[in-house]
């Protein structure tokens, strides 16, 4: 195969791109990295110094592509599928980039924010950071409660990358600061993305691992 991606299950970037590829059927690679064994890590800064996954290698055409939303791009272009997750008409493709970094800059990246404070010790810990990234994943859960409203999938009828970014966004976004109850519109969606098979695919084989996810005190821990 000509396409490995570098990754690990539990990381919810990586199952962004792991969904764009079962969503398709994309034959790859998988190569999990486990950046906690010394020798690993070492190897995998030599291919990629930045040391951040999902880092997606093309033989085929010689290339490294990172960073989630140039990999879905790239597998988009380079290898099409039956679905069609950034539509070809400039307009609407520039809607889904918009709501894909949406949920990439103001729904998992606080969200990480809140559940890496957990690792601290009590003696450093970012309270007033903690708080402001609530606050953010706050607004933006109103954000896409008003936009996304009873649409099937985020930009509508069609399955697209920003759904590829909302499923484990919203998933551990959930973990940080639950919407179960206080938005029940952007609730039905994300159940709707995390009985999709591509996504319920990427749950499964990330379980192993969730015993490893910092947990709030008195948390039961993830569950699918």
């Amino acid at each position: 195969m000509s396409l490995t991606l570098y990754f690990h299950p539990l990381s919810g970037f990586c199952q962004k791109v792991l969904v764009a590829l079962y969503e398709n059927e994309t034959p790859f690679t998988p190569h999990l990295v486990n950046l906690g064994d010394p020798d690993e890590r070492a190897a995998f800064l030599k291919l990629w110094p930045l040391g951040k996954f999902p880092l997606l290698r093309d033989d085929r055409l010689g290339k490294l592509v990172p960073e989630t939303s140039l990999i879905v791009e790239h597998l988009a272009l380079h290898y099409p599928g039956k679905l069609a997750l950034l539509p070809q008409d400039p307009v609407a493709a520039l809607e889904v980039r918009r709501l894909d970094r949406l949920f990439d800059l103001y729904v998992a990246i606080p969200m990480q924010k809140v559940v890496l404070d957990r690792l601290r010790p009590e003696e450093s810990r970012d309270a007033l950071g903690v708080a402001e990234a609530k606050a953010t994943l706050a607004s933006a859960y109103d954000l896409l409660e008003a936009e996304i409203g009873g649409r099937q999938w985020a930009m509508g009828e069609e399955f697209s990358m920003a759904d590829c970014a909302a499923a484990p966004a919203l998933f551990y976004g959930e973990r940080a600061l639950s919407f179960r109850d206080s938005h029940p519109l952007l609730w039905a969606y994300f159940e709707r993305l995390r009985t999709r098979p591509s996504y319920a695919r990427a749950l499964a084989e990330a379980e192993p691992f969730f015993q490893f996810f910092p947990r709030r005190e008195g948390d039961a821990g993830l569950s699918r």
